[in-house]
């Protein structure tokens, strides 16, 4: 589990094809303190660790993910220098300063609009449709990883506000129009959704 609050900004450093396809971050993370298939969120998606050092002084971590993570989030537009947002899991005893993430990706939301507002900014975005109803006005969504309060939403439109302090500690500092995000929804709406779900069936009988 994770809190959606980034801890580092990491930079790919090399993508290789294999069966399935590996990325090698570079970190400020000591490789000393991450473990051997420890879980590490990257732009909001759960990956395992299966390789970590240091070279000619930058410390790196490696990841693998499938065809699978590749349909569900944005990691097929990784290139080398390509910024992420990392996380490492949540311990037991540690603040929860964000909301209950788990890593697992739903699908990819499209930056449909940005715009100043004073020294914060505006993003609006378009979500898939089977998504769309979980995300509710002052709910809280996880996109590339960073848990975010919803301005606003209609029908598949929402709208977010990044406050300086998150533009400067992430990557959102340099995000565009049209450029595709990984979106998490609130698990609690998605168990509020089935509740419903059921409720309405109980009441056809």
């Amino acid at each position: 589990m994770f809190t959606g609050i980034i801890t580092d900004i990491g930079t790919v450093t090399k993508i290789e094809a294999r069966g399935d396809t590996r990325a090698r971050i570079a970190t400020t993370y000591d490789p000393k303190t991450i473990d051997m298939g420890a879980s590490i969120a990257c732009d909001g998606c759960c990956l395992t660790v299966v390789a970590k050092g240091t070279d000619m002084g930058q410390n790196w971590f490696e990841v693998d993910y499938s065809a699978e993570t590749l349909s569900k989030t944005n990691l097929g537009d990784w290139n080398e220098g390509t910024r992420v947002n990392l996380e490492r899991a949540l311990r037991l005893g540690d603040e929860l300063g964000g909301h209950l993430v788990s890593g697992h990706v739903d699908g990819v939301a499209e930056i449909l609009a940005l715009r100043d507002d004073g020294d914060s900014t505006r993003i609006t975005f378009g979500a898939p449709l089977d998504l769309a109803r979980f995300i509710a006005s002052k709910g809280s969504v996880v996109l590339n990883g960073t848990s975010l309060t919803v301005n606003d939403v209609e029908d598949t439109q929402f709208g977010i506000n990044l406050i300086p302090h998150t533009k400067a500690v992430t990557t959102w500092d340099s995000v565009q129009k049209g450029q595709k995000i990984n979106l998490e929804i609130d698990t609690l709406a998605r168990y509020v959704a089935r509740l419903s779900e059921f409720d309405r069936l109980n009441a056809l009988g």
